[in-house]
């Protein structure tokens, strides 16, 4: 178990087992959860930040209870396409997940997934600032997490 690419994460899962994806925040990391199928993410709930092995285990406790066997993390790749500090502190999160236990990790550029969340959440659902912030980063992660599962099935419909 180890860092993958997207496209060899799921022969590194068993069939039939979700992944959770994370949005990972200053103060804050989104979870989503997808199903069984892997072909819906929905939000499911925030961790906030106290410090690394208790945030940890709670994530390690989330992947137990769903059964989860891989983690999509959002990759905050610089618009250029570079990796700045922030895209180091998630490769930094992803190395010391392993160090505490083997789990499966893939990475997913992020680009504007939160600013996307935001205009969706104003536009479409008018939902005010102090309710956008309760929701904003479990919806990034499943905004997350949705782009992933997607990439991965329309690869495997051109090899097939």
């Amino acid at each position: 178990m180890s860092v993958l690419s997207l496209t060899d994460l799921p022969a590194a899962c068993p069939p039939g087992t979700p992944w959770l994806g994370l949005d990972l925040g200053e103060t804050t990391i989104g979870v989503a959860v997808s199903d069984a199928t892997r072909m819906i993410a929905s939000p499911l709930t925030l961790i906030r930040k106290t410090k690394f092995t208790p945030d940890a285990q709670q994530l390690f406790k989330l992947m137990d209870q769903r059964g989860a066997s891989a983690l999509v993390i959002g990759l905050p790749v610089n618009m250029d396409g570079t990796e700045g500090p922030r895209a180091q502190s998630c490769r930094a999160f992803a190395r010391n997940l392993e160090r505490i236990r083997p789990v499966n990790i893939a990475f997913w550029d992020e680009r504007l997934s939160t600013t996307a969340v935001e205009r969706f959440l104003i536009d479409e659902l008018d939902l005010s600032r102090k309710r956008r912030a309760d929701v904003v980063d479990r919806t990034a992660a499943a905004w997350i997490l949705q782009g992933a599962l997607d990439r991965v099935r329309d690869q495997a419909t051109w090899i097939e």
